[in-house]
């Protein structure tokens, strides 16, 4: 089934025109609006970012990057087909066309994008790999983990970022491999591992899933590389890459204007240009994505905007907003002009 699409995919992408054979300039936005919702992969295995609360509505900051998008490109936030995904059948499962984007803690790297054919619009998490063990281990640092069982999740860049680690640090250790995420953290807690390891963020909802069980375990210190986090899309079509950006840049540009969920309808009475622009009651932004004018009101109404999103759903974890605040209160997150 896979192949088919992936076929199909190829083959529209290759008729005359390409992409701008299609009426909106994007294939991806065009097969969107005749399905009405957006097919987006995600875990469905982290707390915070993408996981079934008590009735089965998918909750997290990922989730609600999947929403924005879709309130941008039909209108709607709700029409968003769920697409649950394991670490190693994330980018296969992008690149045959089962999902039209990727939202599952991917780390950008040159590989991913020089290699399998995709493209990361932005960064939506700054994070980095780090490993949590139990408090009775006494383990209180990297260092002390020479010879250890660590449990990693497969074709993931951890898996690369602890060898890293411990090659260049002589050290010795045996990693655990399971494509599973709750078998994985069954897994250490367990025992079956003396560490597990991941991002920091998936480190700290891990944690907070244990609920009373959580001062139990301990995150160590030393995070051993760089994890930019965000949404994947397939290579050629640029319309569709154009819109994924510029959803995460309405967010954090909304953020920066102080505008939310509970007073964008009073902003759109605004006389500040920037306003006026992002929310579309002056230009046509909207129109040169493809969209309709209105289609960061649509996204800052429904989901909200970064800081909104973040409080709703990382905050809860205990995880610090630290480099991912806006550039203008210290952190990396910097939206550029939207005009």
């Amino acid at each position: 089934m896979r192949q088919l699409a992936a076929f199909l995919l190829l083959l529209t992408l290759l008729l005359p025109g390409g992409v701008r054979a299609q009426g909106s300039g994007s294939v991806t936005l065009d097969n969107i609006r005749a399905r009405g919702a957006l097919l987006c992969g995600v875990s469905g295995t982290n707390p915070g970012f993408a996981f079934p609360d008590s009735r089965g509505e998918m909750r997290g900051s990922e989730a609600d990057f999947c929403r924005a998008v879709a309130a941008a490109t039909l209108g709607d936030a709700s029409k968003v087909r769920w697409v649950t995904l394991t670490s190693t059948n994330r980018f296969t499962a992008l690149q045959s066309g089962e999902v039209d984007l990727l939202v599952r803690t991917a780390t950008w790297t040159l590989s991913r994008e020089a290699s399998l054919g995709l493209l990361f619009p932005g960064i939506t998490f700054y994070d980095g790999t780090g490993f949590m063990v139990k408090a009775e281990s006494g383990v209180t640092s990297a260092a002390q983990l020479d010879g250890a069982t660590i449990c990693i999740l497969p074709g993931t860049s951890t898996e690369l970022a602890v060898a890293d680690y411990f090659r260049t640090e002589k050290k010795r250790f045996t990693p655990v491999l399971i494509d599973n995420t709750p078998s994985l953290r069954a897994a250490f807690m367990s025992g079956r591992c003396d560490a597990y390891s991941t991002d920091t963020s998936a480190l700290a909802s891990t944690r907070f899933n244990e609920g009373l069980n959580a001062a139990k375990l301990i995150l160590l210190p030393e995070v051993i590389s760089k994890e930019p986090l965000g949404p994947a899309v397939r290579k050629g079509d640029d319309k569709w890459f154009d819109i994924v950006r510029w959803t995460h840049f309405a967010m954090l540009a909304a953020e920066e204007a102080e505008l939310t969920s509970a007073n964008v309808d009073d902003a759109l009475s605004s006389t500040v240009p920037d306003v006026r622009r992002l929310l579309g009651t002056e230009g046509e932004l909207g129109k040169a994505l493809g969209l309709d004018n209105r289609w960061a009101y649509a996204i800052v109404k429904q989901v909200g905007n970064y800081g909104e999103v973040w409080d709703r759903t990382i905050a809860p974890l205990g995880v610090p907003r630290s480099v991912n605040r806006l550039w203008s209160k210290g952190g990396l997150q910097y939206p550029p002009p939207i005009r």
